[in-house]
C-alpha cells in the first residue's frame, strides 16, 4: 500500500503583550489596557477559521517564558491543496502568491451576534508560508514575537523589537510537517455491499469488499436482552408493545463485514444497541443513543476494538438544522480482559449537508513536541503501554471520513494516518468504523421518515 502525501500546518504558543498606558505624575500603578479574555481567529488561505485562546502576559516579559506550549490550530492540506499553493505562475500571468496564514486578535469572549464577532478587534497579522518542500521534512516558518496592528492585510508583519514596545505584540509558532495518509474510497453506499478502493493519486485499485446485512426481527427476538452489556438488561423488544409498533420505533440488526481480496473477514461493525426513538418523540436522543461495536479478528474469534455511539441532536437557532452527534471509544486491553473505554472522538456532523467524522489527537499533545507518535504500533491491535499514554499508540492525526447528508448518495472517503497502519487489518478497522458512522446517519433519521428498502428489517422478514 502506498500512501498519499499530506501536510499539516500547526499553530501554537499563542501569547499576547499589550502596552501599558503611561502614568501621570504622582499617580499610582499604570492600568493595563485590557483585562478581558483574548482570543485569535486563525485561517490558512480559504480553509475554515479556527479559534484559540491567547494568554495575556506582562508587557516586560519576553523570551522562552512566553512560550506556553499550548496547541492552537491545525490545518490539513492534501496533495491537491499543496499543488495549488505551490503552482508556478503562467508565463504572462500574475505572480504566484504563497500560502498565507492570517491571525486576527480579539479582546472579549468568543461569541457571535448575527454572524458577526462580538469581540473587539485588537489587530491582525498575515504571515506568508512557502509550503514547497514541506512534504519531505518539517519546516518552522515562524517562532517568536510579531507586532500586530489594524493595518490592511497582505503586508509583511514586522518583527517585534525594542522600538515597537508601544505596539501590541503576539507570540506564536508556525510549523509544517509531512503527514502521509492512506486514502480509501467506497465505490457505493455501505448498505449496498460495495468494494473499497485504495486511492493513490489518479490510480484506484480494489482493497476490500464490504458485506452489509440486516438481521430480521425474528432473528433478533431471542437476543434482545443480551445484545449489549451496557443496556443493563433492558428488553428493547417489549418496550413498545406490538411487533408492528416496535418495527416503527426501532432500528437494529445492521452489520458490515469487511473482507480482504482473498475473501477472509478482517473487520466487523455490528449494531449492538438498537437506535430507539425517545418516548413521545421520533428521534434518537443523546441520553439513549444507539451503539456499534467494531471488532477485529484474533485467536480464532472476534475481539472488540472500539465502540461508537450516535444520536440526533437539535442544533441552535440559525445553525442549519439537526446534527448527528457521535462519540467513539477505543477499547484498550487491561488486566481484567474486558477492556477500558477511552474516548478519542466526540463531536457532531450536520445532518442535512454532512461533514467529517474525525479522530485527531493533535490537540491532546504538548505543542512543543512533534504531533507524530513517538513509537509506532508494533503489530495488529497493539496499543502500547496504557499507563504511559492514555490513547496507546494513537497520536496526532488518526483518521477522518467524509460523510454526505441525509437523502444523498453517500460513498465515504476514508483517510488514515500512515503511523497507525501496520497491516491491512489495521486499515480495515477504520473502514468498518467509517461504514458504521455513515449508516448511523440513516439510523438516526427521524422515525417519521421511511428508510430505504436496503435498510429495512421487515424486508429481511419477507425473505425468510
Amino acid at each position: 500500500m502506498d500512501p498519499c502525501p499530506f501536510v499539516r500546518v500547526l499553530v501554537g504558543n499563542l501569547a499576547l503583550k499589550m502596552p501599558v498606558a503611561p502614568r501621570p505624575a504622582g499617580a499610582g500603578a499604570g492600568v493595563h489596557p485590557t483585562t478581558s479574555p483574548c482570543y485569535c481567529r486563525i485561517r490558512l488561505n480559504k480553509l475554515p477559521y479556527q479559534n484559540a485562546a491567547a494568554s495575556l502576559l506582562p508587557s516586560d516579559e519576553e523570551g522562552p517564558a512566553s512560550c506556553t506550549g499550548a496547541f492552537a490550530a491545525a490545518f490539513h492540506l492534501s496533495k491537491a491543496d499543496l499543488d495549488r499553493a505551490t503552482a508556478k505562475p503562467a508565463l504572462f500571468g500574475p505572480r504566484r502568491r504563497a500560502a498565507r496564514l492570517k491571525v486576527a486578535v480579539y479582546a472579549g469572549r468568543r461569541a457571535t451576534t448575527c454572524g458577526v464577532n462580538s469581540g473587539r478587534l485588537l489587530g491582525k497579522v498575515v504571515i506568508p508560508l512557502d509550503l514547497k518542500g514541506a512534504e519531505g521534512k518539517p519546516v518552522v516558518f515562524h517562532s517568536g514575537w510579531v507586532a500586530i496592528g489594524k493595518r490592511r492585510g497582505g503586508r509583511k508583519p514586522a518583527l517585534a523589537s525594542a522600538g515597537a514596545a508601544a505596539q501590541a505584540q503576539l507570540n506564536l509558532t508556525i510549523r509544517a510537517e509531512p503527514d502521509p495518509r492512506f486514502v480509501f474510497e467506497f465505490d457505493g453506499e455501505p448498505e449496498c455491499s460495495p468494494q473499497v478502493l485504495q486511492v493513490q493519486g489518479s490510480m484506484k485499485q480494489p482493497m476490500f469488499t464490504c458485506k452489509f446485512s440486516c438481521r430480521s426481527n425474528s432473528d433478533l427476538r431471542s437476543r434482545s436482552v443480551q445484545s449489549d452489556p451496557g443496556t443493563g438488561g433492558r428488553n428493547w423488544l417489549t418496550r413498545f408493545g406490538s411487533d408492528r409498533e416496535r418495527a416503527g420505533k426501532e432500528r437494529k440488526g445492521w452489520s458490515v463485514t469487511v473482507h480482504d481480496l482473498s475473501g477472509s473477514p478482517v473487520a466487523l461493525a455490528s449494531m449492538v444497541t438498537p437506535f430507539v426513538a425517545s418516548p413521545g418523540s421520533d428521534r434518537v436522543s443523546r441520553s439513549n443513543p444507539g451503539a456499534w461495536l467494531v471488532l477485529r479478528p484474533g485467536d480464532g474469534t472476534w475481539k472488540p476494538w472500539g465502540r461508537l455511539e450516535c444520536w440526533r441532536e437539535r442544533s441552535g437557532a440559525g445553525a442549519g438544522g439537526d446534527s448527528l452527534g457521535y462519540r467513539f471509544e477505543l477499547l484498550v486491553p487491561d488486566h481484567s480482559g474486558m477492556g477500558v473505554g477511552v474516548c478519542v472522538a466526540e463531536s457532531s456532523v450536520p445532518a442535512s449537508k454532512g461533514g467529517r467524522f474525525a479522530i485527531d489527537l493533535t490537540a491532546a499533545q504538548p505543542f512543543g513536541r512533534s504531533g507524530s507518535p513517538g513509537c509506532s504500533p508494533r503489530g495488529s491491535g497493539d496499543f502500547g503501554q496504557y499507563g504511559l499514554w492514555p490513547f496507546g499508540s494513537f497520536r496526532g492525526f488518526v483518521m477522518s471520513a467524509a460523510l454526505q447528508g441525509e437523502g444523498r448518495c453517500s460513498r465515504p472517503t476514508v483517510e488514515v494516518g500512515v503511523a497507525h497502519v501496520v497491516c491491512a487489518e489495521d486499515a480495515a478497522a477504520f473502514v468498518a468504523l467509517a461504514a458504521a458512522v455513515d449508516l448511523s446517519m440513516d439510523a438516526c433519521r427521524l422515525f417519521s421518515c421511511k428508510l430505504r428498502r436496503e435498510l429495512s428489517a421487515s424486508r429481511a422478514d419477507l425473505l425468510r
